[in-house]
């Protein structure tokens, strides 16, 4: 029986799936929010990654352009997007495939609630039903088989301790930036400047905005002794260049930097024209007027999406709760040293759905683009001799459990 995919997001890992369908001989579709593929990473095109090129390109992507990018090369989010993903998206083998400006608001199974047939082979052989925003209003598509590859750079974290956001920061959320800031235009950021995180794109920002000679920068971090994510003995030099960088800024290194440690936001508020942010840090609480708050506290992704789907979350991390337990007990915070995980650490409760890519990660901010490609190696090797669907009443797929 023929089995129809739906791929959620046409980003890097999107768009592998798709190849791995293809060449699979899956129907599938790819369904991407914006108005081009890799849109989330053409937000951050400025930014340059700091795995080179080789770790960014599967070895899929390189079967079907085999003139790639390759080499040790570190590529920017842009370069990322013209060399390797558009030439991806103009294969023939995903011509017709990918919906553009199609966001997939809801995903459910056709005619069941979230609470019913847990763990039976009716709910396994029952389609998906995806509900579609799309330029000519709302739709509805069916598939067999949901991959989840949305991302999570349009869901920023809020400022408030505990996560929670801090008072006032709802009512300003239009004038605070929650990506990566392009310093390529120093006039944007004249002024005073209110930084907020200390993973690696608030080490990112934190370096190109104490470059601009107009520009002050009051820098917010939660821990109170950053190691900044030091690896020993670091293979990537731009990884090690932002820890270096960042821990010189922290001593003083520019009198126009200051560092905040054990800081978090407690209220912000309009001051006119600029923002007025109370923060509290070790040496007490003091308050910062300032022209921009950029606030880069990471990113989660969009699990309204299967509401009515029955997923298991980490109660910690908020991945599938499998993945999750599984990357908790691996080795440390390299991002380099998370090892494969297999099939079984990707499943969820729910039959045939699949959180996928950066999203799959939660709150942990490990994850590579050459493990999302992983992740789609072992889907669609556990799934090449599986006649999915089931129709509904049959057994369950062999190997396939159905349920928690």
């Amino acid at each position: 029986m023929q089995r129809h995919v739906a791929i959620l997001g046409a980003g890097p890992v999107g768009l592998d799936a798709a190849l791995a369908c293809a060449d699979a001989g899956w129907a599938f579709s790819l369904y991407e929010a914006g108005d081009t593929v890799a849109a989330h990473v053409r937000a951050w095109g400025h930014a340059r990654l700091f795995t080179p090129w080789d770790l960014n390109v599967s070895g899929r992507m390189r079967t079907h352009l085999p003139h790639a990018p390759t080499g040790d090369d570190c590529p920017t989010g842009a370069e990322l997007a013209t060399r390797l993903l558009d030439p991806l998206a103009a294969l023939p083998a995903l011509e017709g495939r990918i919906r553009l400006r199609t966001r997939v608001a809801g995903i459910a199974r056709t005619g069941l609630l979230k609470h019913e047939h847990i763990g039976t082979d009716i709910r396994a052989g029952t389609p998906f039903t995806l509900l579609l925003d799309t330029p000519d209003g709302e739709d509805t598509a069916e598939a067999d088989l949901v991959l989840d590859c949305t991302g999570t750079y349009s869901h920023p974290n809020t400022l408030g301790p505990g996560g929670i956001p801090a008072p006032g920061e709802r009512a300003l959320t239009e004038r605070i930036t929650s990506t990566l800031p392009n310093t390529a235009d120093p006039g944007r950021w004249t002024g005073t400047v209110l930084l907020i995180g200390a993973g690696k794109s608030a080490q990112t920002a934190a370096r190109d905005l104490a470059a601009l000679p107009g520009t002050r920068v009051h820098w917010a971090v939660r821990g109170t002794a950053p190691d900044w994510g030091a690896v020993p003995g670091d293979t990537l030099p731009g990884r090690q260049h932002l820890v270096d960088t960042s821990q010189a800024l922290a001593d003083g290194a520019n009198e126009r930097v200051t560092v905040y440690t054990g800081a978090h936001i407690q209220a912000l508020s309009p001051d006119n024209d600029r923002i007025r942010a109370c923060l509290a840090t070790e040496g007490g609480t003091r308050e910062i007027v300032c022209d921009h708050v950029v606030a880069l506290t990471g990113y989660t992704g969009d699990a309204s999406l299967y509401r009515q789907l029955q997923v298991h979350e980490c109660y910690a991390t908020g991945a599938p709760l499998n993945l999750s337990a599984a990357l908790l007990g691996s080795a440390g915070g390299d991002c380099l040293a998370q090892p494969p995980v297999g099939i079984e650490a990707l499943r969820n409760p729910e039959p045939h759905f699949f959180i996928l890519g950066a999203k799959s990660y939660g709150r942990l901010n490990t994850f590579l683009l050459r493990t999302g490609y992983e992740q789609i190696d072992q889907l669609t090797a556990a799934y090449a001799e599986q006649p999915l669907p089931l129709p509904a009443g049959t057994q369950a797929l062999a190997g396939v459990p159905e349920g928690p």
